[in-house]
């Protein structure tokens, strides 16, 4: 079983909430730092803006915060782009018969709106949001969640992610991870690099060569 995070695995999506973030803060006079960015990353709106709340001495509410968020972000999901060699190796894996899901902490709207508009969803048996289970993707329980709905065990599972503290989460719970770049966590690629099974620059690197291809045919045959 293959397990996709989508922004900035499957999607190059990151940028649209580092604006988010960065107009938001800049409207209360803050300025977008490391610290702030590791306590939003890849979590859920509610524990973001809980965050987000409690680090900038905020008094607006968490329902406000996510509701400007929301308002900043606006269709930008209906706008962005599959990154490189994605489109190919979801191909790729469905030719070899892979059952492949999404596992993301993105707001549901805007996962069906990317993948839908980038026609990806059809690659997938069904999509995991940590906004619906109220978990984050550094916990064990969300993988677990995902293995358990596509009803196999979890060391049958290979999560592709970009964030480190997401592929921490899934090794916790016995699965294999392939670590994908994306600018947006360079500073973290060291330590995925030293951290995962696989560690890829695109999805390119994992494409066959015809060669292997007609291998593959002949195995098949």
């Amino acid at each position: 079983m293959l397990l996709f995070d989508m922004d900035g695995t499957l999607i190059d999506s990151n940028g649209v909430w580092k604006d988010v973030d960065r107009t938001f803060l800049a409207r209360r006079g803050l300025p977008y730092t490391h610290a702030y960015y590791e306590g939003v990353a890849h979590t859920i709106l509610p524990l973001a803006a809980k965050f987000t709340r409690e680090y900038c001495h905020l008094s607006e509410s968490c329902e406000d915060i996510i509701a400007e968020w929301m308002d900043l972000a606006k269709d930008a999901y209906a706008h962005v782009a599959v990154k490189p060699g994605v489109r190919a190796y979801l191909k790729q894996c469905r030719a070899e018969g892979r059952s492949m899901a999404v596992v993301t902490s993105s707001v549901p709207e805007h996962c069906r709106t990317a993948l839908e508009r980038l026609d990806l969803m059809k690659y997938f048996d069904r999509v995991t949001f940590a906004h619906d289970l109220g978990l984050e993707k550094k916990e064990p329980a969300i993988w677990l969640a995902a293995a358990k709905a596509a009803g196999v065990e979890p060391e049958a599972c290979t999560v592709f992610d970009d964030s480190l503290s997401a592929c921490r989460g899934a090794r916790a719970a016995k699965m294999r991870v392939v670590g994908v770049y994306d600018p947006f966590f360079a500073r973290d690629e060291g330590a995925m690099r030293g951290f995962c099974d696989v560690y890829i620059k695109s999805f390119q690197e994992l494409l066959w060569m015809p060669e292997q291809r007609e291998e593959q045919r002949r195995r098949r045959s």
